[in-house]
């Protein structure tokens, strides 16, 4: 049974209810609140391993909620909406979140993101594959070291920790820098790392990797998009 403790801030009381219910009946244990001060408590109080945000809050903006939550915490965030504009989507993806979606959703479907995102973070302390130690290329691009070998990121010495799947995908990237990606030729890249594949999931791949290693995310000098086609990394880069 998982024992994790998610935090839901909804001030619709009914949808509040029925997500504890739901995750709750999964084994997770469950802060339900209604607003962002109740919620900043609760994460002082007890250490959280998500947070369900909903977007649209009665006198507080969800975006700038979730956007202070990221300012002090990695805490994963799904960030939840009654709208289904694309627009609110990317911008729920870029401000902080990790995952959003659209209401209504199922149960089967809400415990399936939860679960992918908690996936994500604890593959982060998982043993890596013994026998690799010296036999991988190593490549550096602006103060960056990247291990193939024993699957590390390095800035300047400090650490960078990636989910499996953001450091298949950079990896991908780095030792072919300029070359244009397609979505569909970067998720067979990350295909088996992150287990809930989908076209969007490159995505939002590329939004919390910018997050982790470009010195301004909102204006990406590393990864950058090319409108229609895909992603291209632009550093460049030494192979060691």
């Amino acid at each position: 049974m998982d024992k994790h403790r998610i935090a839901i801030l909804d001030d619709d009381p009914e949808v509040r209810h029925w997500l504890q219910g739901v995750l709750e009946e999964a084994g997770f244990v469950v802060t339900a609140v209604d607003c962002a001060s109740s919620m900043q408590a609760s994460l002082l109080a007890a250490p959280h391993a998500l947070v369900i945000l909903d977007l649209k809050l009665r006198g507080e903006d969800g975006l700038t909620v979730a956007r202070e939550l990221r300012r002090k915490s990695d805490v994963p965030i799904i960030m939840i909406s009654g709208s289904g504009d694309e627009t609110d989507r990317v911008l729920g993806l870029e401000v902080a979140a990790d995952d959003f979606v659209t209401k209504p959703f199922s149960g089967r479907e809400l415990l399936a993101r939860v679960r992918a995102q908690l996936r994500r973070t604890t593959e982060l302390s998982m043993p890596r594959p013994a026998g690799g130690a010296g036999s991988g290329p190593r490549f550096s691009f602006d103060g960056w070291l990247m291990d193939l070998s024993t699957r590390t990121l390095t800035h300047d010495g400090d650490a960078c920790t990636l989910t499996q799947g953001e450091f298949a995908l950079l990896a991908a990237m780095v030792q072919q820098p300029s070359r244009v990606w397609s979505r569909d030729q970067l998720l067979e890249r990350t295909r088996g790392f992150d287990v809930d594949v989908y076209d969007r999931t490159i995505d939002v791949l590329i939004l919390r990797l910018r997050r982790k290693i470009e010195p301004n995310p909102t204006q990406p000098t590393y990864i950058r998009t090319q409108r229609g086609v895909g992603y291209l990394f632009a550093a460049p880069v030494l192979r060691l």
